[in-house]
């Protein structure tokens, strides 16, 4: 081993959890850091001590001020506290080229040499020595404790995952996923549910079920009836408001229990189906105001998807994609088929037709279309999605007029393939959509300049000067005139020709108009001789 020779750096930049350190090389020689035995004395702490020496460590004052830092380093940021600690503890005595610093993160290493001007390097030979330093840190930062490095990585690393967690720019779109699965739980869960409640209580009023057929409504009349003995002519205005003021069906369900063939439960029965009818009633309510916070959220976040195929496939797929933006960056083609991912590679495989559509299935547009033509409104209904998914992730001021004049596209192309009407381009759809954006906004500083340009072309006026803001003015009359519908003026070279082909229309018709005078005269001159 003593003819092997580690090659480092001149300095080493190593971050660790507890503060910066500066570690200086002590040999010269160089050789491939790949052979075995290198990584050999890297691993061995008296064999790697040799070569590499402690020059400065500058511990953080606190949790929070090590968070900043370890944020600034990840994001590629020399902050003010690194570069005092570099320009502190580098040579000064010759000059800065004459100094090689390693550093771990590129983005980092291109910022202290823009800055403070060192050659940074970040290969492969100073990640080698940066991981023997993270292996030994501990040992090496004399100024540590045995233990006070490892809960110092613990800390800095509970405190990296809840700041990054915190910051994530998808943390609506995990809302709006979580929302949708609940959902489609609850649909489960409730309709077990609503069947178990109509099995269990069937036994003593089975007729009730074919009276009552909506699950929130018959769990409801369970809990009023309990034992349908209790019913009478008196019950009839409790169960109308029950059945939505239904007065037809609440006398039904009184005769209907006069009549029935159930039979009789005992009252412990009674009370462990009211209780689990409660059950049914508040997880269904449940149900509801999850929906309406789904589509609240979804008019939110992504108000242009909502308005073209609906808040809850909207939400589907956005959680098929796992975020916005995942949607978003998915081609039409892929969001056509989101959903159908075990059909199409079945198909594929089998070499058989391909699915049409995923879960863009569920969209009115392509129950409305005919059997031949579903497969044409699905292509183009991916096509708007995929549109409105993108306007949704990258718009700064969320609007939902993009979603809604795509879906009036739709709705022109379903009527194109009924009757031949021709739709919009996506041009022209996208054009007035912004016109319809920025007339929402109301730009308020376009009012303020107006009056500006024009207080100041009445000063010119009034002065006889014309400055460069009554110019602009002026400019900006003379294309508002044009854009409201009158004729732009001709250029020069057009007006010399149409002058010139009407200098010699005119020269062509009045000799012909001249000729038949001419021969007129002569008749008269020779008629009066």
């Amino acid at each position: 081993m003593d003819d092997v020779y580690i090659w480092i750096q001149s300095y080493v930049l190593f971050e660790t959890a507890s503060g910066y350190a500066l570690f200086e090389r002590i040999q010269s020689e160089e050789i491939a850091q790949d052979s075995e035995s290198v990584q050999k004395a890297i691993l061995d702490l008296p064999k790697f001590g040799r070569y590499v020496k402690l020059k400065s460590f500058a511990p953080f004052k606190s949790a929070a001020h090590a968070l900043e830092n370890i944020m600034d380093v990840t994001e590629g940021v020399l902050n003010d506290h690194l570069k005092f600690f570099l320009e502190t503890n580098l040579s000064k005595g010759g000059s800065k080229n004459s100094v090689t610093l390693g550093v771990g993160e590129k983005g980092l290493a291109s910022q202290i040499k823009a800055a403070l001007g060192y050659n940074c390097v970040s290969d492969e030979g100073v990640a080698e020595i940066i991981r023997g330093l993270r292996l030994h840190a501990e040992k090496l930062l004399g100024a540590l404790r045995e233990g006070d490095f490892f809960r110092a990585q613990l800390g800095l690393g509970h405190s990296y995952s809840r700041a990054k967690v915190k910051f994530n720019v998808n943390r609506s779109d995990n809302m709006i996923i979580q929302a949708i699965n609940l959902l489609d739980q609850l649909d489960k869960d409730c309709n077990t549910f609503a069947m178990r409640v109509r099995e269990w209580y069937s036994w003593h009023f089975p007729e009730l079920v074919k009276v009552v057929n909506d699950n929130l409504l018959y769990a409801r009349c369970v809990k009023y009836i309990k034992n349908k003995s209790s019913l009478s002519e008196a019950s009839i205005p409790d169960l109308e408001n029950i059945l939505d003021q239904d007065a037809t069906r609440a006398r039904q369900v009184v005769q209907a229990a006069q009549s029935s063939m159930g039979t009789d439960i005992s009252q412990v029965d009674l009370d462990h189906i009211e209780s689990f009818t409660d059950r049914v009633i508040s997880l269904t309510e449940y149900r509801r105001r999850l929906s309406e916070y789904l589509v609240s959220k979804m008019h939110q976040v992504a108000p242009n998807l909502s308005a073209l195929i609906g808040e809850t496939v909207g939400a589907r797929l956005i959680s098929h994609a796992g975020s916005l933006t995942n949607l978003a960056k998915y081609p039409a083609s892929t969001v056509q088929i989101l959903g159908a991912e075990k059909a199409l590679f079945r198909a594929l495989k089998a070499r058989g037709n391909t699915p049409k559509y995923g879960l863009i299935y569920h969209s009115t547009f392509i129950g409305r279309a005919a059997t031949r033509n579903k497969g044409r409104i699905a292509r183009v209904l991916a096509n708007k999605c995929s549109i409105a998914s993108r306007i949704d992730c990258f718009l700064d001021r969320p609007t939902a007029r993009f979603g809604e004049l795509l879906r009036e596209q739709l709705e022109e192309r379903l009527r194109f393939y009924e009757d031949g009407t021709a739709p919009r381009k996506n041009a022209e759809v996208m054009l007035a959509a912004v016109r319809d954006v920025a007339t929402t906004a109301g730009d308020t500083s376009a009012p303020k300049k107006r009056k500006a340009a024009a207080a100041d072309g009445d000063a010119a006026a009034a002065s006889g000067k014309k400055t460069k803001k009554s110019k602009k003015a002026a400019a900006d009359e003379g294309d508002a005139d044009d854009n409201t519908g009158a004729a732009p003026a001709a250029p020069p070279k057009a007006e010399k020709k149409s002058k010139k082909k009407g200098a010699e229309a005119e020269a062509a018709v009045e000799p012909a108009s001249d000729a038949p005078a001419g021969k007129a005269g002569k008749k008269k001159k020779s008629a009066a001789k």
